[in-house]
């Protein structure tokens, strides 16, 4: 039985929040979707305003500090990622956009990503397709078809929008699950395992 592990990035700014809510109803249905194929699943889930500081020191210096570097390095381990942000002025948030600016280069290269995102009216539905596939797709990451957007009425109990969102969740944590069984563990490098010797750093190369 294999074991896979998801990494959860939500970048709400608010407590309570929608976006977090959301992050943690898809990462249960992906878990579910996973072990259905046969997995043990582990989820590690982070909420990005409590990195808001590393990551914008992140930015100036080049460097993850201590508290960052672990949460990048789960990024690169996943074997899928989902992330949810709310929608600002029409587009994803500058918190969100900082977390993927600081990832390492290359990590989201035919990774399983799910697309998530909250916004007060549906009419922001359309930052899933207009922004953030885009923007993922430029990292070469293996963006399921399915993004899911919640609005304010699609968390009212017994509507009918409510029902639509549960059967969206369940549809893209299946495809991410999908995406996630076919391929293999990814493979994270050391780079201090394997350093450049000191003869070739002193001829430039």
């Amino acid at each position: 039985m294999k074991r896979r592990l998801i990494a959860v990035a939500s970048a709400g700014l608010r407590q309570p929040s929608s976006t977090l809510l959301l992050a943690e109803r898809l990462a249960a249905a992906t878990r579910r979707a996973l072990e259905r194929l046969g997995a043990e699943v582990d989820v590690e889930s982070v909420e990005l305003r409590d990195y808001g500081h590393h990551l914008v020191n992140n930015m100036i210096t080049g460097y993850p500090s201590e508290e960052l570097r672990p949460v990048l390095d789960t990024v690169a381990r996943a074997d899928g990622l989902i992330v949810v942000t709310p929608t600002f002025s029409a587009s994803y948030t500058g918190l969100f956009k900082m977390f993927v600016d600081v990832l390492d280069e290359g990590v989201l290269e035919d990774k399983p990503v799910l697309m998530a995102a909250t916004g007060g009216t549906a009419r922001h539905s359309l930052v899933l397709d207009h922004v953030m596939r885009p923007l993922f797709s430029y990292l070469r990451a293996a963006v399921v078809t399915t993004g899911v957007f919640a609005a304010p009425e699609d968390w009212g109990s017994g509507h009918a929008s409510a029902a639509s969102l549960a059967d969206r969740t369940e549809r893209a944590a299946g495809e991410l699950a999908r995406e996630v069984d076919r391929r293999d563990t990814p493979v994270v490098e050391d780079p201090y395992m394997s350093p450049t010797p000191f003869e070739n750093l002193l001829a430039g190369g």
